[in-house]
């Protein structure tokens, strides 16, 4: 009988090039007030102190819920997985790159990102 393979609990890297982080920040900049800061090697995302996406490994992801999951669903987008072999999933979800490359839809996706952070913080303080 061969041994069970060892699940690893280890965090994929997340490291971010400064490029790809100036790139999605100068992308972001119709949206106003967007802070960058360093979380567990990836970058989180804060606008007017509201968390709301995360860059890891050069891939941006925006927060999602049922308002606005089904546009990364259309675009054939997937969650974020920072634990490739554990079940479950974050709320974010990557930004297809057409979107990327405008920063007009770019402000569009990331306000209804914006928001739904904003749902999920007065969810939680209830």
């Amino acid at each position: 009988m061969a041994p069970k393979k060892a699940r690893s609990r280890r965090l994929r890297s997340l490291k971010v090039t400064d490029a790809f982080r100036t790139f999605v920040l100068d992308q972001l900049d119709g949206l106003g007030d967007v802070v960058a800061r360093a979380m567990f090697g990836g970058v989180g995302l804060y606008c007017r102190g509201v968390f709301f996406g995360i860059i890891a490994s050069d891939v941006l992801y925006l927060k999602v819920d049922d308002t606005n999951r089904r546009d990364y669903e259309r675009a054939k987008m997937g969650p974020f997985t920072p634990y490739p072999d554990r079940s479950g999933t974050m709320e974010y979800f990557a930004v297809p790159i057409e979107i990327l490359e405008q920063p007009s839809d770019l402000a569009e996706w990331a306000r209804k990102a914006v928001d739904v952070a904003k749902r999920g913080e007065r969810r939680a303080k209830r």
